[in-house]
């Protein structure tokens, strides 16, 4: 990579460039632009998370009235390619990422409310999606067909997970002890989802609350118990229809596998949270991946 660069200064928009799936051709000041995932169709281009990976020199970042030292394998999230407080040196170099919204299951409004987000590299999750993300900007240019896609999804799946954790710890409005027993919620919500006998109910029994308070729960964050619950398993549906092993299997039959009982009810659910049919979803899918890309 190209060295030079500018003094120690509040990082500046430049003007965006064209960037093709996983194919670093965007530059800015040095640094790599990577597309992680292209937008499906029926989703706003712009609704993006942009991930910036710490690779060398000195680096900075600002929040809060106080000032954190970056070391390589740090990252920022941010809802702009360019994260607030960010302030480095000539000789930093980082590569970004930039990932639809669609994928990872956050607003985008969530993370520019928090001011952006901090991650280290060599700790929990934070060092999982630092390796990945080292690797797929490594293999961008030679990975243009199926092992790039299938390391773009797994990366993307591992900054999804990451940005949930970081959202969760910036959130000041749960305590401690609240935030752990909405871990544990979630966390028997995922290993149930495929259990169409999944409800509030189980679900509060299985922790040893009330319904009404794992309502109460749920409120604070904006989102009822079988909001969640329903936009998991549509979640899951979408990974499992754009998956090449699961091109054959039927819309209906993923539906059901997932815990839902009516295929009507299902396709209304998909077309309103992801714009397209779940057929057109699987559709888009196939095509993606026979042109080699990394939708």
């Amino acid at each position: 990579m190209n060295q030079s660069g500018p003094s120690p200064t509040p990082e500046t928009p430049a003007p965006e460039a064209e960037v093709h799936q996983l194919d670093p051709a965007s530059r800015d000041g040095g640094d790599t632009c990577v597309d992680i995932l292209s937008p499906p169709p029926g989703t706003d281009p712009e609704d993006c998370l942009y991930v910036a990976l710490h690779l060398h020199g000195a680096a900075s970042v600002r929040r809060g009235g106080a000032s954190t030292v970056l070391a390589p394998g740090d990252l920022l999230i941010s809802a702009s390619p360019h994260p607030a407080g960010l302030m480095r040196g000539s000789e930093c170099r980082m590569v970004r990422f930039r990932v639809p919204c669609f994928y990872l299951g956050v607003r985008q409004s969530d993370v520019r409310r928090a001011g952006g987000l901090m991650a280290r590299g060599n700790e929990g999750t934070g060092s999982l999606a630092s390796q990945f993300l080292r690797t797929l900007a490594a293999q961008a240019r030679a990975h243009r067909a199926r092992p790039g896609n299938h390391l773009a999804r797994s990366a993307s799946d591992i900054v999804a997970v990451l940005v949930d954790e970081l959202l969760d710890r910036e959130n000041p409005e749960h305590p401690t002890g609240t935030a752990e027993l909405l871990s544990r919620i979630r966390s028997h919500i995922e290993e149930n989802l495929a259990d169409p006998g999944l409800s509030p109910e189980s679900i509060a029994r299985s922790q040893h609350i009330s319904v009404r308070y794992l309502h109460k729960l749920f409120q604070q964050d904006g989102m009822t118990v079988g909001q969640w619950v329903r936009r998991r398993r549509l979640d899951a549906c979408r990974r499992e229809l754009e998956r090449p092993s699961r091109r054959q299997t039927s819309v209906s039959a993923v539906a059901h596998r997932w815990g839902f009982v009516s295929h009507s009810h299902f396709s209304r659910a998909f077309r309103d949270a992801f714009g397209v049919s779940p057929r057109e979803w699987q559709a888009y899918a196939t095509r993606t991946e026979g042109r080699g890309t990394a939708s």
